[in-house]
């Protein structure tokens, strides 16, 4: 890698993976769900991440997002080195830089789609409260806000958890399977916003089943086995609104 891209990749949103290894579990019963991963990704990218059942998708997220830690490898992202560091770091490195979007949407299901925003901005003591409004009403959720996540649909909680994860205004946005829970038509929105939330500068990292969604990513990063196989370059990524599956 050239000094230009190491460069890169040190900077808010970059991410720079060397020969990291996830291994759950130990002896016959071992099994390396990460096995020897390198990857770059600059900052600012939307990047989709491929790759069948047990390949090791959700496991490469996790270990970037600080969510577990690697077993073998270095990890840096957004500049912070992550190998070795305690747990109450690593929970400060998610507070500072990342923000998370799930499947199944991990709402608060006492709180309202606004209180399960400002709750993160609370919690982190980064945002500010008073753009929690705004921040629903970008996401199509103006007149939805005072809710119950059990009054929402499927597609509106997943809106909720988007505008949670940028309420802290991170550097890196990680999104695990978003649109696997949700139909075509309400998949297509959400990802849109993701991918609004890209051009305005913050870096998307995007595990998926769904071959057509990698259409939209300016990198698609293949994974087997717990390998990234291949990684290509999209030149011309294309809109959300155009994606088919």
């Amino acid at each position: 890698m050239s000094q230009e891209g190491q460069h890169e990749t040190t900077r808010r949103g970059g991410v720079r993976l060397r020969g990291v290894g996830k291994t759950y579990g130990t002896g016959e019963a071992a099994v390396d769900a990460l096995d020897g991963v390198d990857l770059d990704v600059p900052p600012g990218e939307m990047v989709v991440v491929l790759g069948p059942s047990g390949s090791g998708k959700t496991t490469l997220l996790n270990v970037i997002g600080g969510i577990e830690p690697a077993t073998a490898g270095d990890i840096r992202v957004s500049g912070v080195e992550l190998t070795g560091r305690a747990p109450r770091e690593l929970v400060g490195f998610r507070r500072e830089q990342i923000g998370f979007v799930f499947q199944f949407f991990n709402l608060v299901p006492t709180l309202t789609a606004r209180e399960n925003v400002e709750v993160i901005v609370e919690l982190t003591g980064r945002g500010d409260r008073r753009a929690v409004p705004g921040l629903l009403e970008s996401v199509g959720l103006a007149d939805r806000m005072d809710h119950f996540p059990a009054q929402l649909s499927g597609g509106q909680q997943q809106r909720v958890s988007i505008a949670r994860a940028l309420a802290t205004d991170p550097g890196l946005v990680l999104a695990d399977e978003p649109t696997g829970a949700l139909d075509v038509a309400t998949g297509k929105s959400v990802l849109a916003l993701l991918q609004e939330a890209n051009r305005s500068g913050r870096g998307v990292l995007m595990v998926t089943h769904n071959v057509s969604v990698a259409r939209i990513a300016h990198r698609v990063v293949h994974m087997h086995d717990g390998r990234v196989d291949a990684v290509e370059r999209n030149e011309s990524p294309a809109d959300a609104a155009s994606v088919s599956w």
